[in-house]
């Protein structure tokens, strides 16, 4: 695409107030980068709830709404359920305002390149959202990666404790509309969060060419399932073999501001080891990062490990991208799909009884 960065404050509209927006809205939060000047929602309780947090911009109920409005606007942020993904995105880009996409950027290809074929058409910039990349602890573990210090990577392993109780409270609609993409095969643990999972698995490591899953499902109440046990397992380009873990305790109390996950990362070189030892939640009190080497544990006890921050960041470099275009946008379209058939891949594993799936081979 031609993009020509804008030498102003972006014009912003947020599409969808949902839950997910108290974490969003950081990133425009004293920003000269931009001016929010409209929010979008049905509910008419959200929109004047959090039309307080922007007293200067207009309120609609539908992207038609604000389009019909004639108010200018040069990019949104999309926060919609994964359902609606494809509908938003297309008539967003149909008016000619640039995307960021709350993830998963769509639940099959076909869908994702027709929104990659609209962006192109309208000449428009689409990206992905990914906030892990943001979160420090994990851009920390890149960077010890990266460096060498722990030598040769022998594999890495990520464990998640998905719990029924603590955090924050999450709108009944929204669940339900995770319970609804569950039921058309798309589990709210292995691609819903497990997007954030194959993401940083992606960018630390590379391109993936095979994976193995066993998908499991739990029923929590009458006609609900969660995607548990599940033990996914891959192989990146260079040799590099990850494994992903996620258990259900459903009656764990977990401590924590936002979801009840408990997340860890753990990467073994052949000098040593480094970890990320919570994320989302905060079940192991410890330093959120330490590595091993040398038989020294070297523990990181001041760093930004609030999982909002990830969202600040990630928001702000969306925001900066538009007015200097510099830098990979993590995710742009093209890259988001690469998630999404590493993802896809797991499921068709799955279905064959864990045989290797290679995510190219999708179409």
């Amino acid at each position: 695409m031609n993009f020509t960065p804008f030498d102003r404050r972006v014009r912003a509209a947020f599409i969808g107030l949902g839950r997910i927006y108290d974490l969003n809205r950081l990133a425009y939060v004293d920003n000269d980068d931009v001016e929010v000047v409209a929010l979008v929602d049905p509910s008419e309780t959200r929109r004047l709830e959090r039309g307080r947090d922007w007293p200067g911009a207009a309120t609609f109920s539908s992207i038609d709404e604000l389009a019909s409005s004639g108010l200018a606007i040069d990019a949104v942020e999309v926060l919609l359920p994964i359902a609606l993904h494809e509908q938003g995105v297309m008539e967003c880009l149909a008016n000619g305002w640039h995307v960021n996409l709350q993830k998963p950027l769509t639940s099959d290809l076909a869908s994702a390149s027709r929104m990659i074929d609209a962006a192109n058409e309208h000449d428009l910039q689409l990206r992905v959202m990914e906030n892990y990349l943001f979160y420090e602890p994990l851009v920390r573990l890149k960077h010890v990666i990266d460096s060498g210090e722990l030598g040769p990577i022998s594999g890495y392993h990520l464990k998640m404790v998905a719990s029924g109780r603590g955090g924050w409270e999450v709108p009944g609609d929204t669940y339900q509309w995770q319970f609804d993409q569950a039921q058309r095969g798309k589990g709210i643990l292995v691609f819903d969060d497990g997007w954030h999972k194959f993401s940083t698995a992606l960018w630390l490591f590379g391109p993936i060419r095979e994976v193995r899953a066993w998908i499991g499902s739990t029923e929590v109440i009458p006609g609900i399932a969660i995607d548990a046990p599940t033990t996914i397992v891959w192989e990146h380009e260079n040799g590099v073999r990850g494994v992903w873990d996620i258990t259900l305790a459903i009656d764990m109390y977990l401590r924590s501001d936002y979801y009840t996950n408990d997340e860890r990362w753990e990467v073994t070189g052949q000098r040593g080891f480094a970890r990320v030892n919570r994320c989302t939640g905060r079940g192991l009190q410890q330093p959120s990062f330490e590595v091993y080497l040398d038989g020294e544990m070297l523990s990181h006890h001041a760093l930004d490990d609030d999982w909002a921050s990830s969202f600040r960041d990630s928001g702000r470099h969306w925001l900066r991208w538009l007015r200097d275009g510099k830098g990979p946008l993590w995710w742009d379209a093209l890259d988001a799909v690469e998630v999404l058939r590493v993802a896809l891949a797991a499921y068709e594993s799955s279905e064959r009884g864990g045989v290797g799936v290679d995510p190219n081979s999708l179409h």
